[in-house]
């Protein structure tokens, strides 16, 4: 069985019609306990919930009220309530939910050393997907995790209140010998709801919160630059959105706690994995060997842009603009939502002309030619000795 896990404030109606699409959800795996749970954290709600006690498919319901908002860390109390006998647990929001259960059957396959799942997230409504995470770092409003990996590393770390909570999460799983799968057919819709998000506040934790994942987990020849790359792009995301306050305060409080933050670097191969450094090296390798080419233009390009040009350098692949009739387009970013849509939108359509267009992970390239995922590590020699 599993165990739902969904955090929510002052959203009855939406909540209510998470539930109701996960009612409908048929195939869940039956064993003691049942088809599985949902377990329902409301962080300091105005008014009581009123929930069903079960859903029309059997999945029972659980709620855990909290005294405070507690942010992501809610989801600790909730892991820790779930049934002792579900071994995974699926993180969602109150306003995103699974498209179908095929996912269940495909956690039951993987491989131990596989500690999460990520979702491939659609946003109903808008041309695009999701944005954030990298290929083994996932979103918290659709990803599978095992339950005992989840309380061993101590969850999420309260601090972060809301986002880069996974990062740190991901980074703790990667340091202790797991990986994360990113698996296309496990598709949730995230019906993302505007009201409440002040875009001020979620810039200045960005800012903070990637700022001590840096702090604690990139190896010191890294700690600076990656750093330095941080509040380049946040500055420009500031610039762009018209958010230079929420820039300067989450810089202002970042400095302030950068020094406390517990230093527990990665060693350099790890690191590359969490970045997606790994990743990028071996599909640009693969489509090297494949037709070689000699200039590239770096198009859609976004989070972690500067690992696809690393990786191209290395490759002694000159970056030029699409002016320059580059011998091909690549990606510019290791974020799976954007390069998805990017590639589809680049190579989908029947009219697709000019230079070939290049993913820097082989798991998208996999998705279009309709072949099984299986999100690539590096070798497991690599991998083994890294450890």
């Amino acid at each position: 069985m599993i165990s739902y896990i969904i955090p929510t404030r002052d959203r009855p109606q939406r909540l209510a019609q998470t539930l109701a699409v996960l009612g409908t959800l048929r195939g869940h795996e039956e064993g003691p306990g049942g088809p599985g749970e949902v377990v329902i954290v409301d962080n300091a709600g105005r008014e009581p919930l009123d929930l069903p006690a079960e859903l029309p498919n059997r999945l029972r319901v659980r709620l855990l009220r909290r005294e405070a908002n507690e942010g992501a860390a809610s989801r600790n109390i909730a892991v820790e309530a779930a049934d002792n006998r579900s071994g995974w647990v699926v993180m969602l929001d109150d306003d995103s939910h699974p498209t179908d259960t095929g996912f269940v059957r495909r956690l039951s396959r993987m491989p131990e050393e596989v500690a999460a799942v990520s979702a491939d997230i659609y946003l109903p409504g808008l041309a695009h997907r999701e944005i954030g995470g990298l290929p083994e770092v996932f979103i918290g409003c659709g990803v599978a995790i095992r339950r005992r990996v989840f309380l061993d590393l101590g969850g999420y770390d309260p601090a972060f209140n809301y986002y880069a909570e996974e990062y740190d999460l991901a980074a703790r799983m990667i340091g202790a010998g797991f990986r994360v799968e990113f698996d296309p057919w496990f598709r949730v819709e995230h019906h993302k709801v505007a009201a409440g998000r002040d875009f001020n506040t979620i810039l200045s934790r960005l800012v903070r919160n990637n700022g001590w994942v840096m702090q604690r987990y990139a190896p010191e020849a890294m700690r600076r630059p990656m750093l330095r790359e941080l509040r380049s792009r946040y500055r420009g995301i500031g610039v762009k959105e018209g958010s230079g306050p929420g820039f300067a305060a989450g810089l202002v409080e970042l400095r302030r706690t950068i020094r406390v933050q517990k230093r527990t670097p990665m060693l350099p191969a790890l690191f590359e994995r969490f970045m997606g450094l790994s990743y990028a090296r071996s599909a640009l390798a693969v489509a090297m060997d494949d037709r070689p080419f000699r200039t590239a233009a770096v198009v859609d390009e976004g989070k972690n842009g500067w690992v696809v040009r690393k990786a191209l350098a290395e490759l002694g692949v000159a970056v030029v603009s699409c002016d320059a009739r580059p011998d091909v387009r690549v990606i510019g970013t290791m974020s799976p939502g954007p390069m998805l849509d990017a590639y589809e939108r680049r190579t989908a359509l029947p009219s697709h002309r000019g230079p070939r267009t290049i993913a820097p992970w082989l798991t998208v390239m996999e998705r279009m030619d309709s072949r099984p995922s299986e999100a690539l590590a590096p070798p497991r020699r690599q991998r083994m000795a890294a450890v």
